[in-house]
């Protein structure tokens, strides 16, 4: 297992190129289950779990092969299998997206419910609820979802849920509904670029579907998809990710290939903070260091809010603004294990329901830490690169999982990481315990607010007052 060990307090500057979408390739791929001839996909960034998932399309027949980086054909050769089994589904849950795709095409599926989750609890109640809204018969036993269906038939389906839209459900229902007789009606579809991007690799191969970009999405089933060359969007969440990478460390960045219009949430809480962010060429932006990061409140939220994928980067950089900060989850109120990890880098946050509290510090120092989850991940990274001194972060799969060599990309612009096995012996010795303490001082204690009981007070003596 491998660690990151992270030279803190280098300003990130030059040019550094967004790679394709992770959440865009990952059902797209799972699509081509459900077309008959070759399809050739561009874009499809170098990840784990791009790699998980092409094993998985293996598994169940289809052919999956690339010879130039971003680059692979997938073709289906048998379409007998149908089992998408526990201890590939296990590892990423979007291999769930296979389950509308064997459903349609092959009329009958056997997938492994994908489990636990670090962020917080993920059913895929809507998921079953569309495909039943289809005709599919469906049982779950021993862990596994077993669904049969002898021709899908077009309905009107709701899949709003308690936290607004389901992506993977909005992903799987869409593509079932292509291949079912008749017209399907989605109301509460996620309004997610990778969802739009699916649904133009989609029509692109024959379907027929209107509305995307909104909640409600009308599509007339074909009796099959054709095989397609499709070149995948750029992945927003890198972007946001290399944005907030050069505001942290008062940097400044081109960054290409990106896609401005999906970005106007994270765009628009960064000029709040105080980061300035220009259009640079057709696919680039520049963004150059803020002269002082601003506190601000965020709330995650379905698009076109800000991603809850982009809450623990901004939680990190709101460590280092001048005052109190306010960051809410409402898609995944408990994506918060980031905040332990953060503190222990010397960040001042309270965690709350749903929420975490931030009161700025002057400076971060490093520190071990360990990654929860992808994107608690991509925060300790940004956080290490804005400390004084170096930094570990450990669980660092987790990273390879949806950034296709971002420590690279980062060295590339003036950022010092080293990527070693996780042994004792690779610990820098700066993050050795010492023999003795360092002097501390005043300034080492970040300011603490009133207890609530005397702010009561307070108040009550302000309005009392003549």
């Amino acid at each position: 297992m491998d660690m990151l060990v992270v030279e803190g307090g280098r300003p990130l500057r030059g040019t550094v190129t967004v790679s394709g979408s992770k959440n865009a390739a990952l059902p797209i791929l799972a699509a081509t289950l459900a077309v008959e001839g070759p399809v050739h996909l561009e874009g499809v960034p170098d990840l784990v779990d791009v790699h998980t998932l092409t094993t998985l399309l293996s598994a169940l027949g289809a052919t999956a092969t690339t010879r130039t980086p971003g680059r692979w054909d997938v073709r289906v050769g048998d379409e007998s299998p149908c089992l998408a089994d526990y201890e590939l589904v296990r590892r990423m849950r979007a291999g769930v997206c296979v389950l509308g795709p064997l459903l349609a095409r092959r009329g009958r599926a056997c997938v492994s419910l994908p489990g636990g989750c670090n962020i917080g609890h993920r059913p895929i109640d809507l998921h079953l609820k569309g495909l039943r809204a289809l005709g599919a018969r469906i049982r779950i036993d021993r862990g596994y979802v077993f669904a049969e269906a002898d021709r899908l038939t077009g309905a009107e389906i709701d899949l709003t849920g308690p936290q607004g839209s389901t992506v993977t459900g909005t992903a799987n229902v869409l593509v079932a509904a292509c291949l079912a007789r008749g017209t399907t009606t989605l109301h509460g579809a996620a309004r997610e670029p990778e969802i739009v991007d699916l649904g133009h690799f989609l029509n692109a191969a024959g379907a027929r579907i209107r509305g995307l970009g909104t909640s409600r999405l009308v599509i007339e089933g074909v009796a099959e998809l054709h095989g397609v060359s499709y070149r995948i969007i750029p992945d927003r969440i890198e972007a946001a990710t290399l944005l907030v990478a050069a505001a942290i460390t008062q940097g400044e960045l081109r960054i290409g290939n990106t896609r401005r219009e999906h970005l106007s949430a994270v765009l628009q809480t960064l000029h709040e903070i105080g980061v300035a962010v220009e259009s640079d060429g057709i696919d680039g932006l520049h963004v150059a260091a803020a002269q002082e990061l601003r506190s601000t409140e965020i709330t995650a939220s379905p698009y076109p809010g800000v991603p809850t994928d982009v809450q623990a980067q901004f939680t990190a950089l709101l460590s280092l603004a001048t005052g109190r900060s306010v960051v809410t989850d409402t898609v995944f109120p408990d994506r918060f294990l980031h905040i332990p990890e953060l503190c222990r880098m010397g960040a001042h946050i309270r965690r709350e329901p749903g929420r975490g509290l931030i009161t700025g510090v002057r400076q971060l120092s490093g520190a071990c830490v360990m990654a929860s989850d992808l994107r608690a991940s991509a925060a300790l990274l940004l956080a290490a690169l804005a400390a004084k001194g170096e930094s570990v972060i450990r669980r660092i799969y987790h990273l390879d999982r949806g950034y296709e060599r971002l420590e690279n990309k980062l060295n590339a612009v003036g950022a010092v990481i080293r990527r070693v096995n996780d042994a004792p012996e690779h610990l820098p010795d700066s993050l050795r315990v010492l023999g003795t303490m360092p002097p501390l001082t005043e300034d080492d204690a970040p300011p603490i607010p009133p207890p609530k009981f005397l702010a009561r007070e307070d108040a009550a003596a302000k309005e009392s007052a003549p």
